[in-house]
């Protein structure tokens, strides 16, 4: 039987870093680090992220998720949080499971997850193992963007429709000036904001290691969105190994109510088992 997953905190040089390490039943077949999405959409997906590790974890793989700095039960307020601090997290969590496994690790984002697992695959001196990505944020500034008109749309239901005046730009500008934003109860401080607004995986290189990419559409009908064909199309030019599959599902990261999608992990648990999903 498969035991629980196994809550400890990871020891940082700031703080430390909540932790749930799943361990693979059987014979160790490898291991992935989970990175999870950014601000509320780390809690709508938590039930889908927890079902994926234990569905891994009993086909033999070790499974680590990590709460980033501020985010979660881990050190710090979402205020402090940075993009170079989630970096050396990313850093810190591999080099746990390489010393628990001696595996090589695959990086498993979702959202804001899968930009900073191919951030983070730019800039390490080894490749990770393989990059699983759900539903990876292409455009930091256009995520960005999406994420303040949270604050318009708060602003406009609020009595006597204060701060309906505000729109984007005059939000970016005030985080330009240095002063941080309270957008649907997270304070984003200026400088992640700009880290943000720099990313844009067009201009990323190509991964360096295979890459397994999972879109949710509504229907099966309903194409792959453009940029993530064109960008898929351009890394294999560049002779990355990539898949790309479209999955009919929900976008259980932005539902109101948490949801899940069956097909999603019974596509993904078949990437790693080798059975038809």
């Amino acid at each position: 039987m498969l035991m629980a997953a196994t809550p400890f905190f990871l020891a940082r040089e700031q703080g430390q870093r909540f932790c749930l390490a799943h361990a693979p039943a059987g014979r160790c077949r490898g291991a992935l680090l989970y990175l999870h999405p950014f601000a509320e959409e780390m809690n709508k997906t938590r039930r889908m992220a927890a079902l994926q590790a234990r569905a891994l974890a009993e086909a033999g793989y070790a499974v680590l998720q990590l709460d980033l700095a501020g985010c979660g039960d881990s050190s710090g307020d979402f205020a402090d949080a940075s993009w170079d601090g989630w970096l050396a997290d990313v850093a810190a969590g591999r080099q746990w499971l390489e010393q628990q496994y001696d595996q090589p690790v695959t990086l498993w984002g979702l959202r804001t997850g899968a930009l900073l697992a191919l951030d983070y695959a730019r800039t390490a001196a080894r490749a990770p193992r393989r990059l699983l990505l759900w539903q990876p944020v292409l455009n930091g500034a256009t995520f960005l963007t999406q994420f303040l008109r949270l604050r318009m749309a708060n602003a406009l239901l609020a009595e006597g429709r204060q701060g309906a005046a505000e729109d984007t730009q005059t939000l970016r500008a005030t985080l330009q000036g240095g002063a941080p934003l309270e957008v649907a109860g997270y304070t984003l401080a200026p400088a992640l904001a700009a880290s943000l607004d720099g990313l844009d995986a067009i201009r990323l290189p190509a991964p360096a290691c295979p890459v397994d990419w999972f879109e949710l559409v509504a229907a099966a009908d309903r194409p792959l969105p453009i940029p993530a064909t064109r960008l898929a199309a351009a890394w294999r030019e560049q002779g990355c190994p990539l898949t790309q599959q479209a999955i009919v599902g929900p976008s259980f990261w932005a539902t109101q109510e948490i949801s899940v999608s069956p097909a999603l992990l019974a596509a993904t648990s078949a990437l790693f088992t080798g059975a038809a999903p």
